[in-house]
């Protein structure tokens, strides 16, 4: 058995939708993740956290919805959602949201400010699911029927990427890293070997989900803002020897057209460097097996 992943929101920023981007989405980043005992881990908790939301409550029949929540970090495309999931309403419901320990403000304040009156109708402590909030170490922890670790990543405010493995002998990996610059831009206390610290953090994964927000051309102009290149996620994926790049935080201007030649692109560039790497833009409703 395998974990199950499920895309709900791929595009990173600000929602997006339209006609020109119907095949991959318009939604925010979320995406569902199950275990081969069916535990529940979502990850981030964008405008596609809302219909995953209404998913879970249609598939739970009534029963009790349990998980875990990773937030990559805490800005606005990767937390908008978590105030329309409609789990959170439910009484008996249980989650756990897990953040960096090393954000300015901790991921419980930020949850819980996004929910001020000032902002949003309905406060935090109106919700009736019980949510607790957990920062997470670099340190592997082991959950239920997984195991997670995470690592720093280069984003401004700071964010993190997860890598999740089943608890059984010969599990394969799913390494998520929604947002992060590889090229040389923007002023980040990263420490010497860091590259090869991520490089080795994605060895050997069956699956990289990596922020592939810009062309070479347009990251000229965005040096700095914490978003790659498809070039520079290839070039990562290769060295770390994966099996599978998903194509990820899709910029909002996009088109569903655009995306087919960015695959295309990085199909050919696998290729041209003498790699096996299989290359797939990641699209809402979308599901893969690691």
């Amino acid at each position: 058995m395998t974990l199950r992943l499920q895309f709900w929101g791929t595009r990173g920023s600000i929602p997006s939708p339209g006609p020109q981007t119907v095949r991959y989405g318009g939604n925010t980043p979320s995406v569902e993740v199950r275990t081969s005992d069916g535990w529940l881990i979502i990850l981030d908790a964008g405008t596609g956290l809302r219909e995953l939301g209404r998913s879970l409550i249609a598939r739970a029949n009534g029963a009790p919805i349990v998980g875990d929540i990773f937030l990559t970090h805490a800005h606005w495309d990767h937390i908008q959602g978590i105030p329309f999931f409609g789990p959170i309403f439910q009484r008996g419901n249980h989650f756990t949201i897990w953040g960096s320990k090393t954000l300015e403000t901790s991921i419980d304040r930020v949850v819980r400010d996004q929910m001020n009156p000032v902002v949003f109708p309905v406060t935090f402590e109106e919700l009736d699911a019980r949510i607790d909030f957990s920062e997470i170490a670099q340190e592997t922890q082991r959950r239920n029927g997984y195991e997670v670790s995470a690592y720093p990543v280069r984003h401004p405010g700071g964010a993190l990427g997860y890598r999740f493995t089943e608890s059984r002998p010969g599990a394969r990996s799913l390494v998520y890293v929604s947002d992060n610059e590889l090229g040389a831009g923007g002023k980040y206390d990263t420490p010497d070997g860091w590259r090869a610290g991520l490089v080795a953090f994605a060895r050997g994964a069956k699956v990289l989900v990596h922020d592939t927000t810009y062309t070479a051309e347009e990251y000229d102009h965005y040096r700095g803002w914490g978003h790659s290149t498809y070039a520079d996620a290839v070039t990562l994926a290769l060295e770390a020897g994966v099996e599978q790049l998903v194509l990820f935080h899709h910029k909002p201007e996009r088109s569903d057209d655009e995306l087919d030649a960015r695959v295309a692109e990085c199909r050919e560039l696998v290729q041209t460097r003498g790699g096996t790497l299989d290359v797939v833009a990641a699209a809402e409703g979308m599901t893969l097996t690691v």
